[in-house]
């Protein structure tokens, strides 16, 4: 099966490209961006050796179609998807900050817990919660998107305070992302799963603001499957969750976490296409459909450049 680790295209009205761990997102004419999802997979800060088939469409599909469930909340990029792996979308100014909305204590909000914090972000949290209990109600946790280095949590009074985003955005930023989770949660319920925690980018566009990049992906949220939580959570087990966690706890095991001196374990054909399965296995549970693969009439490159050509000269 072939995949699309990397591209080098040169599309009309082209003005720059960003190549980022996992997707290539091209600037044309300073007024749209093609978003090529690639089949890159990366895993602590570090991209894997191999593609893994059909990541990159099922990162793409999932994105847009939970783009489409959410735009009567909130305006936003999309345009079109010329192609199973590409989003063409308007340009728009990012803001300084990614909005985190959380509707249960796991992950980094955990650990943080566990070693004694009783404020994450500014936002208060009570004694007493158990590793992934439901919060009384969603809480924001942003994080300041840094140029270099690591994002670090931030309160909404510090980023307005800072002047990072002005206190008018903010405060509409901050009711779009929690409307957004309120419709990721329902949407999630109805396939038999739990939106756990997610993330949401937003940029401005003529004053406007407007989502941005991939919501709702398994790279940007985290699931749990609804069937059995409550008994695990009673009995302190682990849950049961839909994300990329299975490719870093393989890692794990086979002795790399991305330290200096590790070296990534062979990725063999087999291994690929055990989490190529594992990608179209989580799209099926999130969407409800059944997964198509894209036209193997043509290379990879040369289908997504043919078709990402007929959308620009569309525009």
């Amino acid at each position: 099966m072939e995949t699309l680790t990397s591209t080098d295209f040169k599309f009309n009205g082209q003005t720059s490209v960003y190549h980022g761990k996992v997707r290539d997102v091209y600037d044309i004419d300073n007024k749209y961006i093609v978003m090529v999802a690639t089949d890159r997979i990366s895993a602590f800060d570090v991209v894997l050796p191999k593609g893994i088939p059909f990541k990159g469409q099922v990162l793409n599909q999932i994105a847009a179609g939970f783009l489409d469930a959410t735009a009567d909340i909130v305006p936003n990029w999309k345009v079109a998807v010329p192609d199973p792996m590409v989003t063409v979308g308007l340009r728009c100014e990012p803001l300084k900050i990614e909005m985190i909305v959380r509707g249960y204590i796991a992950g980094s909000a955990w650990r943080e817990y566990a070693a004694g914090a009783r404020e994450i972000c500014g936002v208060a949290l009570p004694d007493g919660l158990r590793e992934n209990e439901r919060l009384a109600a969603p809480i924001l946790t942003p994080t300041t998107k840094a140029d270099a280095g690591h994002d670090e949590n931030i309160s909404r009074d510090e980023i307005i305070a800072r002047g990072i985003v002005s206190k008018e955005v903010y405060e509409q930023v901050e009711k779009y992302a929690l409307a957004l989770f309120a419709r990721g949660t329902e949407l999630a319920a109805a396939h038999g799963l739990i939106l756990v925690d997610t993330k949401y980018e937003f940029g401005l566009l003529d004053g406007k603001v407007i989502l941005i990049d991939e919501i709702h992906t398994p790279d940007s949220s985290r699931y749990f499957y609804a069937e059995g939580y409550e008994e695990r959570l009673a009995n302190g087990e682990p849950q049961r969750q839909l994300s990329k966690e299975f490719v870093r706890q393989w890692l794990i095991s086979n002795g790399f976490m991305g330290k200096a001196g590790q070296q990534v374990p062979e990725m063999t054909d087999e291994y690929c296409e055990e989490v190529s399965n594992r990608y179209i296995e989580l799209y099926e549970h999130i969407t409800g459909s059944k997964f198509e693969p894209g036209s193997a009439d043509q290379p990879l490159a040369e289908r997504i450049y043919n078709n990402v050509s007929a959308c620009l000269a569309q525009l």
